[in-house]
């Protein structure tokens, strides 16, 4: 696609050029991007260029293309980042160890920045999610998005923008892990019951007990 290292800076530039004008614009997810011709007004670079650049974002699933409307934003969530990790990287073994590995330091660091960090809004949606996942439980369900979601709380409430963003993708990475540990026979009451302690202990700010009922947790749930 880019058979020079002179092509593959104008790319690059060009990706930096467009999330320079998302910031500035404000731009939120739904929203519609400028077209191809005011990127390359905009820009200084040819059209050719800047459709490159698109159609990268776009495999990515970092935006969508509507016939007849436009480019518009979409969640970083749901962008293809780990689905491309997991055809080319994640065959290997010990890069998927290195994965599961980060993701427990960075739980780690973000239940101890919770302690400091985390408001009464952060503890009322724990409180929620937790609830939730108790009534699916008793209904004989797998509360597999209200683990996410608690765990994600917890990540949103170190208020630490960098390590949730970071954080995300080896989740969504190691879903099945998280699908298949909660399905054993009595897990995920027990992973419930470890919830409420780990909230209880960012709710009280000890980091050291904190710390230790997450490692606990995630040594628990095999991951």
């Amino acid at each position: 696609m880019f058979d020079s290292l002179e092509n593959r800076k104008v790319y690059e530039d060009i990706l930096l050029q467009i999330h320079e004008i998302v910031k500035r614009n404000n731009l939120r997810v739904g929203d519609k991007l400028p077209s191809e011709r005011e990127l390359s007004d905009q820009l200084g670079v040819g059209r050719s260029s800047v459709r490159e650049a698109l159609r990268a974002l776009e495999l990515l699933g970092l935006i969508e293309t509507r016939r007849g409307e436009g480019t518009f934003l979409k969640h970083y969530r749901h962008n293809r980042l780990i689905d491309v990790l997991g055809f080319f990287i994640l065959r290997d073994y010990k890069t998927k160890k290195d994965l599961v590995e980060m993701r427990k330091l960075l739980e780690l660091d973000a239940v101890r920045l919770a302690c400091r960090r985390a408001t009464e809004k952060h503890f009322e949606e724990m409180e929620r999610i937790l609830a939730a996942a108790w009534e699916r439980v008793e209904r004989g369900e797998i509360p597999t998005e209200e683990d996410y979601l608690f765990h994600r709380v917890i990540c949103r409430s170190s208020r630490n923008s960098i390590l949730h963003r970071i954080w995300a993708p080896l989740v969504e990475y190691s879903d099945t892990v998280r699908s298949t540990s909660l399905a054993r026979e009595g897990r995920a009451k027990a992973a419930l019951i470890e919830h409420e302690q780990i909230m209880l202990a960012i709710r009280s700010g000890d980091e050291q007990t904190a710390a230790r009922r997450m490692q606990e947790h995630l040594e628990n749930s095999k991951l």
